[in-house]
């Protein structure tokens, strides 16, 4: 399964995976409990596959930065989201070393290694752009 089908949901805690589109929204299921909830307009919803996180330079895909994590933890499981303030900085700083620490938060970080270990934990490691239209440098 790619990114393409995994939701966060703001005031939801975790992911989700989209299943079925319904007429007023859709059928999601949570990755931390299986259970399924109906998801209407009203929510904010973002696809992780659209999330970028800013560096000093340019907007990194969220995937591109699960891929950084992964390579550094061969592809197990990150540090705790749980950890202290500066050891998740200091942490993902050395995934994406050139984050812009002015529009990337500590709670940014926080929810980017527990995506990332709520992900790996179910088996969805493949961080690869589906779009067959991209174009790397």
């Amino acid at each position: 399964m790619s990114l393409e089908k995994i939701l966060s949901i703001s005031g939801k805690p975790g992911l989700y995976e989209l299943k079925a589109q319904t007429r007023s929204g859709f059928l999601a299921e949570s990755l931390i409990d299986g259970k399924k909830i109906s998801v209407g307009a009203q929510n904010n919803v973002s696809l992780l596959s659209e999330i970028a996180i800013y560096t000093l330079t340019e907007e990194v895909p969220l995937r591109e930065v699960f891929a950084k994590i992964a390579d550094k933890e061969n592809g197990g499981k990150a540090i705790s989201h749980k950890e202290p303030k500066i050891k998740l900085e200091e942490y993902f700083f050395e995934v994406l070393p050139d984050y812009d620490e002015d529009r990337v938060y500590p709670s940014d970080i926080k929810k980017v290694i527990q995506w990332y270990n709520l992900l790996q934990k179910h088996g969805i490691t493949d961080f690869s752009e589906t779009d067959v239209s991209s174009e790397e440098e």
